[in-house]
């Protein structure tokens, strides 16, 4: 019992450390702009689209990859990958290392959450499966809270106008590594760092073998070509594509948004907002666990892409003050939105469900599409015309619903029987 809870907490560290690596960017994007002196900010879009890319490229591949060498190796390799690229980019703080180290680290992670959610099963039981999930999203959500607040204080102790030696040995050795005109990159030694630490922890460590569900399991190549030719498999395909733009291009460019068109310092305030929008995300998962409970998940789907509409134009076009509350708040309404979308489209499907979720998260290429497109219209029109094409990503999984027609509707009970279950 004493291993497994060890395995258990270890396997939460794992997740902490993806997601304080993964969901920084948007902080960083006014500073790369201005230290790179981006002409635009398709080349600054060019960055989360090489990770996802790369996210895209290795999800499949690192299944395999289990099945020929089992788990430890790939979990080594999933740490070791992002170490080279955070190392290579905090050496050779340049544009291209940069583009270079987020495609190397976005290969990493794929196969580093490849193997985490059937260890995870693996470890803690399949009775346990669903609370474990959500304590994993939970440390994802915790991690992503506090990445822009150690970037705040970072930029602050290493700001080279009031940086004063001899005050905390861990800041002066960063600042002997960091360039003077670029303190924000001393969160890539921050980040190799971890990287280091749970490598390293990973290769003292044993784990129990994995045997994949058939839900984990790349089918084969029929059940791929069978699922392609089904209408409601692009369907749900562009509908996780489009919840993964629409979170990572809101998270992206809200704080340079803020910047320009409020005026709100970026490494702080800024900061600051995208801390709470993946705060109050890791809180709508929470509300949202019990909405579905109460709720049929189709209009669950309906009301969280209305109110996340009606929010985004409200911090589009609002006041300073109502786009300081309403950005943050978008990361609560969608949070129910790529669980929702993904059970619904499983749960339309009565064969090849391993082949399907495969296809399904490669959609997580939205990543990489959804900020470009953005930027793209940005720099052609304005940032606020570029985000407000988001609306449409958002509109698009408010279509689905409506849309589904799911085999199997998520079991839900009325709020007396809830409280009486209680009682």
């Amino acid at each position: 019992m004493k291993k497994k809870i060890g395995l258990l907490t270890l396997i939460m560290a794992f997740w902490f450390t993806i997601s304080f690596i993964t969901n920084i960017l948007g902080p960083l994007i006014p500073d790369i702009i201005r230290n790179f002196n981006l002409t635009d900010l398709a080349m600054a879009g060019f960055i989360p689209t090489s990770f996802f890319l790369a996210y895209a490229i290795m999800s499949i591949p690192a299944g395999l990859l289990i099945d020929r060498f089992g788990e430890k190796p790939v979990l080594l390799c999933g740490f070791l990958m992002p170490l080279i690229g955070t190392l290579t980019f905090a050496y050779f703080p340049t544009y291209p290392t940069l583009l270079a180290s987020s495609f190397i680290i976005g290969l990493g992670m794929a196969m580093l959450q490849t193997v985490l959610n059937p260890l995870q099963r693996t470890v803690g039981g399949e009775e346990n499966y669903a609370f474990i999930a959500e304590l994993a999203q939970f440390m994802f959500g915790t991690a992503s809270f506090l990445s822009p607040l150690v970037y705040t204080y970072l930029i602050r102790e290493l700001n080279p106008d009031t940086y004063v030696s001899g005050k905390n040995l861990f800041v002066d050795m960063l600042a002997v590594v960091t360039p003077r005109e670029m303190p924000w990159v001393s969160l890539y030694w921050v980040f190799s760092l971890l990287l280091l630490l749970m490598f390293i922890t990973v290769a003292v460590s044993r784990f129990p073998k994995i045997e994949l569900q058939s839900d984990e399991k790349a089918g084969s190549k029929a059940s791929y070509l069978s699922l392609f030719k089904q209408k409601y498999v692009w369907i749900f395909f562009l509908g996780i594509f489009c919840y993964v733009s629409a979170e990572q291009a809101v998270s992206i460019f809200m704080s340079t948004f803020l910047e320009q068109y409020h005026g709100v310092d970026p490494q702080t305030l800024g900061a600051q907002c995208v801390s709470y929008f993946w705060g109050l995300m890791t809180a709508g998962c929470v509300v949202g666990m019990i909405l579905l409970k109460l709720i049929d998940s189709k209009h669950l789907l309906r009301y969280s892409g209305i109110f996340a509409t009606a929010l985004l134009l409200m911090a589009l076009f609002g006041s300073k003050e109502m786009a300081l509350i309403a950005f943050p708040a978008i990361g609560f309404s969608i949070s129910m939105m790529f669980s929702v979308v993904f059970s619904l489209a499983l749960n339309s499907a009565s064969q090849h469900h391993g082949s399907f979720a495969g296809i399904l998260c490669s959609a997580i290429v939205g990543g990489a599409g959804g900020p470009l497109i953005v930027s793209a219209i940005a720099d052609m029109t304005s940032l606020r015309t570029g985000m407000l094409f988001i609306v449409a990503f958002i509109g698009y999984i408010t279509f689905i619903g409506f849309w589904a027609k799911p085999l199997i509707n998520n079991k839900v009970i009325s709020l007396k029987e809830l409280f009486g279950s209680k009682a």
